[in-house]
């Protein structure tokens, strides 16, 4: 695996992050590989796109994230512009994204320098609006208050030819419409494949991949679906109609929502980051982008025991006289099945 230069994200809040950072630095030298600090957050200070980041890093070909979710979507949105890979070094909370140990990230460089790794694909989304997203002047500051810079507003794309803007958007786990004002909920329209699905008076509307059903969509309310599957979910948040469940669509359905004349202002933040304003009238699509992000991966993903893990499931009472359930799959030095060649299964038991 390429490996001539490398980005680097570091949620500087953390002392042990700041501290791996220096580390890795070391370890660049070392192997000599330039590696650069991007997206590094100064008050007064504008951030950049993707595009501006990468560029100014010297296009690397892999980005080390150090922190939790949120660091890592940070170096996603980067990598995702070129094509580059991301390794995400855990020191969060209840994150999926992340999963090399912060005293692993060494050994991992190692492993990834001796091409000892595997790439795991994930969808990701854009969007087209009616018009390109701006932040008016004071909305940012109030919303953001205590937080970092923000992110400019998305960059035009291509023109409108009767299909709305494309903008240059790429997001990992979500595109949520959300209201601005307490007392005024979004109205939207919503519509999946071009056919209406229903009206919806909201707290807010999430338009979500698979990998971010596990983060706010799963907040309010919505399934769980492995990062593998290629489909778009709809969840609307604090709806006020009986019809509260989320839909999930395939990847080639669009799902989209026109802002209705009585709504309040829609913000539009892009994992998790406010990048615009729309107003009643204003319509916008989303749906899967051709960035793929590439998950640099140790081992086997097991993505449903670090389910088990983050959110502490516990066995229901009524199963505890049973015992621990025993592994599944797991005969001795057994052939895989011909039937079963190409499942994800764990090893079989030595």
């Amino acid at each position: 695996m390429a490996l001539n230069r490398l980005g680097l994200v570091v949620h500087e809040g953390r002392p042990a992050a700041v501290t791996a950072a220096h580390a890795v630095h070391v370890w660049c030298d070392r192997h000599r590989i330039p590696c650069t600090d991007i997206d590094v957050w100064r008050r007064g200070m504008p951030r950049h796109g993707g595009k501006e980041e990468a560029e100014a890093a010297g296009h690397p070909d892999g980005i080390v994230t150090l922190g939790g979710d949120g660091t890592f979507l940070r170096g996603a949105r980067i990598a995702a512009k070129d094509g580059a890979w991301v390794l995400g070094i855990d020191l969060g909370r209840v994150g999926f994204l992340t999963e090399v140990p912060v005293n692993d990230v060494l050994k991992a460089l190692d492993a990834v320098l001796r091409d000892d790794v595997s790439v795991e694909e994930r969808l990701t989304l854009t969007l087209r609006t009616s018009r390109t997203l701006e932040i008016p002047e004071g909305i940012d500051a109030l919303l953001r208050y205590g937080r970092g810079p923000a992110l400019p507003p998305p960059t035009l794309l291509r023109e409108d030819t009767g299909w709305g803007v494309a903008l240059d958007v790429t997001a990992l786990n979500d595109i949520v419409l959300e209201k601005l004002a307490r007392d005024r909920q979004i109205s939207v329209a919503v519509y999946i494949a071009g056919h209406l699905l229903a009206s919806y008076s909201a707290d807010a509307a999430i338009v979500a991949t698979a990998t971010g059903s596990t983060a706010y969509s799963f907040a309010a309310g919505g399934p769980v679906l492995s990062p593998g599957v290629e489909a778009v979910v709809f969840t609307p948040v604090a709806p006020h109609m009986a019809f509260n469940r989320t839909v999930v669509a395939a990847a080639n359905e669009p799902v989209a929502a026109r802002v209705l004349p009585h709504s309040g202002q829609v913000a539009v933040s892009i994992d998790g980051e406010l990048r615009g304003v729309l107003d009643p009238g204003d319509w916008i699509g989303v749906y899967p982008s051709p960035c793929r992000i590439h998950l640099i991966r140790l081992g086997p993903a097991d993505f449903f025991q670090r389910l088990r893990n983050r959110f502490r499931l516990a066995d229901a009472p009524a199963t505890v006289p049973d015992g621990a359930a025993s592994p599944l799959f797991a005969a001795p030095n057994a052939d895989v099945p011909e039937d079963l060649v190409g499942m994800r299964l764990p090893p079989p038991v030595d």
